[in-house]
């Protein structure tokens, strides 16, 4: 990689999957490789999100895979090129974590948790030679070496503030891998988007992904629903430039408004609906598996002495949350004229309306959107407008929905980034 006898140096500032996939990649090319968090542990985020199961990726064939990167799916499909989900499979199984296949086709480690693989992985990485510096934030301070500097000298200068105080580091090449800005707490705070734009770098606002909605609910469905799962449901939507959703699956009632996977897999067209527009209308089908019709004429059945939720419940078997819903939003009078029009109720019944106002606040999402602009880099991933500066995971402008494709792009990312690091440095010396 160098004609000189000391191996290049190369800092790689985060310790989420992006970053640990480029030091893997790097040491694997012969860079001494230091990296820098501002947590006191590595994969503080990783660890949480694998809590309950960690999803890595999903086995669906790779064109539908790849399509799940929507407009972002050519740059990410070059990512996936080098390391994509069989090749994940087979990094992890070389760790010594088996894998398997879940009936909605996610992939998990056989143990489910995220534990073993970083502790297999932290223990190559060390072994490979990997320096760890916790406690370190980069605070934005990154300077380029003199024109006049000797070929010899490191390219980049960059500080520190830990708890000892400020630390001054040189480094030849820089990986930056700073997460977005959902999950705060864990590190991903987004304090670098001023400093990077600073430096003349294109850069996005970040914005929620994988998110909840607020809706304006009653405070009698808030004190009564709040938590409250939705099972399979249908939520379909068109947005204003006519994209449309339609899918099956499950959601949750909040005390704000709603969230859960099925509202996460919409979440890109109704934020930016929502962005447009002030608001965003869904309609959620409560009973997809009866057809109108069916519904109608069960329904229109009389109900003698029995109360409308108990006539729901037992002529289409609507109750709890979803019999809550139907009849959120309507005054006394609109109520009774409705349970008095079946063919309304059933429409009402197999398209409910939903008013979303504004995503969840963006610590709160799963993920986030925007970020450095793909535009700004070439395709070793390092910045334009700061060559030897490389970029990787979260903090780049692509999303993803969940069910393992945002951590299988953080992964290939780190590698790309690794491999353009290695190939910018390949002939210094």
């Amino acid at each position: 990689m160098s004609a000189s006898s000391v191996p290049l140096h190369i800092a790689v500032i985060g310790a989420g999957p992006a970053g640990l996939m480029a030091c893997e990649t790097l040491l694997a090319g012969g860079a001494r490789v230091t990296l820098y968090d501002a947590m006191p542990s590595v994969g503080r985020k990783f660890l949480l999100a694998g809590k309950g199961g960690l999803n890595l990726t999903h086995s669906e064939p790779a064109t539908t895979f790849r399509a799940r990167y929507a407009e972002r799916q050519p740059e990410v499909s070059a990512w996936l090129d080098r390391l994509d989900a069989d090749g994940l499979r087979a990094w992890a199984a070389e760790l010594g974590i088996s894998t398997f296949v879940g009936s909605s086709g996610k992939v998990f480690p056989a143990e489910m948790k995220a534990a073993p693989l970083l502790r297999a992985w932290l223990h190559r990485l060390r072994a490979a030679g990997l320096t760890l510096h916790m406690r370190h934030r980069w605070n934005g301070a990154l300077t380029p070496a003199p024109a006049d500097a000797s070929p010899d000298s490191a390219r980049w200068t960059l500080q520190f503030d830990t708890p000892s105080g400020t630390k001054t580091v040189h480094a030849d090449a820089v990986v930056l891998a700073l997460g977005g800005a959902s999950w705060a707490r864990l590190g991903s705070d987004g304090a670098w988007q001023p400093w990077l734009a600073g430096q003349g770098v294109d850069v996005r606002p970040l914005v929620p992904s994988n998110c909840g909605f607020d809706i304006a609910w009653s405070e009698h469905l808030k004190g009564k629903q709040a938590g409250a799962p939705l099972k399979g449901v249908r939520l379909t939507f068109t947005d204003r430039l006519g994209h449309h959703f339609s899918r099956l699956g499950e959601a949750v009632v909040s005390a704000n408004g709603i969230e859960g996977n099925l509202v996460y897999a919409a979440s890109a067209l109704l934020r930016d609906e929502i962005a447009a527009n002030g608001h965003a209308d869904l309609h959620l089908d409560l009973l997809p598996a009866k057809d109108l019709p069916t519904l109608t004429t069960a329904l229109a059945k009389g109900r003698g002495a029995r109360s409308m939720p108990n006539h729901l419940k037992e002529q289409v078997g609507l109750t709890g949350v979803k019999a809550a819903l139907l009849r959120e939003g309507l005054d006394a009078a609109q109520w009774t004229a409705l349970c008095a029009d079946p063919a309304a109720l059933s429409g009402r019944i197999k398209a409910l309306p939903l008013r979303l106002t504004a995503p969840r606040p963006i610590d709160e999402a799963i993920s986030s959107a925007g970020g450095v602009r793909l535009e700004a880099m070439d395709a070793g991933l390092m910045l334009s407008a700061l060559p030897g500066v490389f970029c990787a995971g979260e903090m780049l402008d692509w999303e993803a929905p969940t069910g393992g494709y945002l951590l299988t792009a953080c992964f290939a990312s780190g590698r790309v980034a690794g491999q353009g690091a290695l190939a910018l440095l390949a002939n210094k010396g």
